[in-house]
């Protein structure tokens, strides 16, 4: 705590990004990171840039990011005016939290959710109030349906993988609309599963979708991000991102970022490679008694059965407990340690090996 930090600084309680290890190596399911390479068009349009002998870098990037607005507008069926791009979702987010939600009404977001939004909150000075999942971690969207300041929603969830159909989704944004409110769907994992809401943009000017290239185009390391939405919406954005840096995306991101977006058949490949595996691992891991949530995304979230090991008697979660013993086995996954998700782990779709390996340290764990 410094003496020269600002009271919102002060008063902050930052995201807590999962586990990069640099001791040993592990089996990495915790970030969801997608276990296959990308697109070799990506490593081409890289590579073309680079050819002239750094004469590209020597320039700024372009600042409208054309080629990837229409790269992105091309793959979803829209205009380049309704694309947004930034540094990866997490920018977008922060963007947009800052264009469309102001201190005077609440914001609404899921009890249990990508737990970034209540930092984006807390940074801008924007209220907000949770709205419980029930039991079974699925969303009811009439709770949304009230005098709030707008809402954002992953779609698929995370950590939970659960996701709202289409027309729940516009049930939402129906009804924040009649209040000039937006509604915000995060659509980080939808490539995996969930119906995305971007077809109804059109027809919704406060809908905003927003995407990125980390998990469904294996560009975690390229930070491309983007959103998708009404002109005036994407005016708010870019009227925020250059209030603050107006060359946020860099070249070789731009030119990997629209390889990726016109290469969909690979991507489409990918995805069904990976949803494959994690139905595989899905059954595997309920036959060995673990309560699995139904997941759209590229990940699981898993409670295991009873167990030995560990120290349930003095308050440790079967969680955490879980946690440490695949970490003694070389494998990371993912722990939040809050009272409703405490004996859950969220696990990574890695590769077929990987996801073998995971499902043998389970088998033993719980044997």
């Amino acid at each position: 705590m410094s003496l020269y930090w600002s009271n919102t600084v002060r008063g902050l309680v930052p995201y807590v990004p999962g586990e990069q290890p640099r001791d040993r190596a592990f089996i990495k399911l915790n970030t969801n990171e997608n276990p296959y390479p990308p697109s070799p068009a990506v490593i081409e349009a890289i590579e073309a840039l680079l050819a002239g002998g750094g004469e590209t870098l020597r320039l700024y990037p372009d600042p409208l990011c054309m080629k990837l607005r229409e790269a992105a507008a091309l793959a979803y069926g829209v205009t380049p005016a309704n694309v947004f791009p930034g540094n990866g979702s997490d920018e977008v987010l922060a963007f947009a939290f800052r264009a469309f939600f102001e201190s005077s009404a609440p914001i609404l977001f899921p009890d249990i959710t990508y737990s970034f939004y209540p930092v984006y909150a807390a940074l801008w000075g924007i209220p907000h109030k949770t709205i419980r999942l029930a039991d079974d971690f699925s969303i009811n969207p009439r709770e949304y349906d009230d005098s709030a300041g707008g809402a954002v929603i992953a779609n698929p969830n995370a950590p939970t993988g659960r996701a709202l159909s289409l027309r729940d989704v516009v049930s939402i944004a129906d009804a924040l609309e009649k209040r000039r409110k937006v509604l915000i769907v995060d659509e980080a994992y939808a490539a995996f599963g969930a119906e995305s809401a971007v077809s109804a943009v059109g027809d919704h000017p406060n809908l905003l979708t927003v995407h990125t290239l980390s998990k469904s185009a294996s560009l975690a390391g390229l930070r491309v991000g983007f959103a998708i939405g009404s002109e005036a919406l994407i005016e708010g954005l870019f009227r925020v991102r250059d209030s603050f840096n107006s060359y946020t995306l860099d070249a070789l991101a731009l030119a990997g970022g629209a390889a990726a977006l016109r290469d969909r058949p690979y991507y489409d490949a990918l995805a069904a490679k990976v949803t494959a595996t994690r139905g595989r691992a899905s059954a595997a891991l309920a036959a060995l008694g673990f309560t699995v949530i139904p997941s759209k995304a590229n990940f699981l979230f898993i409670k295991p059965p009873r167990f030995e090991g560990g120290t349930a008697a003095e308050g440790v979660s079967a969680g955490a407990r879980f946690l440490a013993a695949l970490r003694e086995r070389g494998i990371l996954v993912r722990h939040f340690n809050s009272p409703r998700t405490a004996d859950y782990v969220r696990v990574s779709v890695g590769s077929d090996a990987d996801m073998e390996s995971f499902l043998a340290a389970c088998g033993e764990i719980t044997a």
